[in-house]
């Protein structure tokens, strides 16, 4: 037997012996039982269902479950009695775990008036479909608040933004609400709920009262306040403005522009138009006829 079979020899028998022992690991490794580790965990009471803005906590609301002590969640109770009648001020989905934050203290009762920070003030104002965005006024966004008024001075209509960057906290009444729950439909929102200063809620009122009230939605990242002279009729039909540059990756104004004026037409000259005249002329008892062109 020469060399070079021996070495095939060799590398047959290698191959084979390997491939027997990797399947009866493979069987010895299939055949060992699953090891369960156990984590050590914590009762935390969460959310059976989810949870609207003012809801008054009852034991149906709530369920407790096991939670990795690893990933405490701060805030969080084990006694669903502890949370049984506070009012939520936060929209709690379903089960995600409660926690004292997210809702009132045991004196504050529930609805509207735990969420409104002490020195804020909660003003309502009657919408439509037009004056509140179609629709896209919802509960935590934010809005410039622009009034329409005719001053006795001028006698001419004028509008300006009279609030700005105010948080909208509810829209649609309360029944609104709950019904469009039942019936899964968008909420057709009759009265936007907002939250101001003191001052600004007298602004508000007035300029509901001796004006009209439009609603214009705001990004959220935009916190600066509107600092508009507001727009008189006279400047409304003039023909200067303004237009924006919008940066299309940071999603702002970067600079506003003069609006491009329209040209004016070039004057249309009209060619002068020949007229011609026919004269009679008698030249020694001679009669003739001339063109004459002036």
């Amino acid at each position: 037997m020469n060399r070079q079979k021996r070495t095939l020899i060799v590398v047959t028998v290698s191959v084979a012996l390997a491939a027997v022992a990797t399947f009866a690991m493979f069987r010895v490794v299939q055949q060992m039982p699953a090891r369960q580790v156990e984590l050590p965990t914590a009762t935390v009471v969460v959310a059976a269902e989810t949870i609207p803005v003012g809801t008054l906590l009852e034991e149906r609301h709530l369920r407790t479950t096991a939670w990795p002590k690893s990933s405490p969640v701060d805030g969080s109770v084990a006694d669903p009695k502890q949370l049984i009648g506070r009012g939520v001020i936060v929209p709690i989905g379903a089960n995600e775990p409660v926690t004292l934050m997210k809702v009132a203290s045991p004196e504050s009762g529930a609805g509207l008036p735990p969420v409104i920070p002490s020195g804020m003030r909660a003003i309502s104002v009657r919408v439509n479909e037009v004056i509140g965005v179609a629709g896209f006024v919802v509960p935590g966004t934010r809005v410039d608040v622009v009034v329409t008024v005719t001053t006795e001075k001028e006698k001419q209509p004028m509008t300006r933004t009279v609030v700005s960057n105010v948080q909208v906290l509810t829209a649609g009444t309360k029944f609104d609400q709950e019904q469009a729950r039942k019936d899964g439909k968008p909420m057709e929102s009759s009265v936007v709920t907002l939250m101001v200063l003191p001052e600004d809620a007298e602004r508000i009122t007035l300029a509901q009262n001796e004006g009209k009230l439009n609603l214009a939605l705001r990004n959220p990242l935009d916190v600066q306040p509107t600092t508009t002279q507001g727009i008189r009729m006279t400047a409304l039909l003039s023909p200067a403005g303004t237009q924006p540059e919008i940066d299309p990756v940071a999603n702002k104004v970067v600079k506003k522009v003069p609006a491009p004026r329209a040209k004016t037409p070039a004057p249309v000259v009209v060619a002068p138009i020949a007229t011609t005249y026919r004269v009679e002329t008698i030249r020694a008892a001679k009669r003739s006829e001339e063109e004459v062109n002036k």
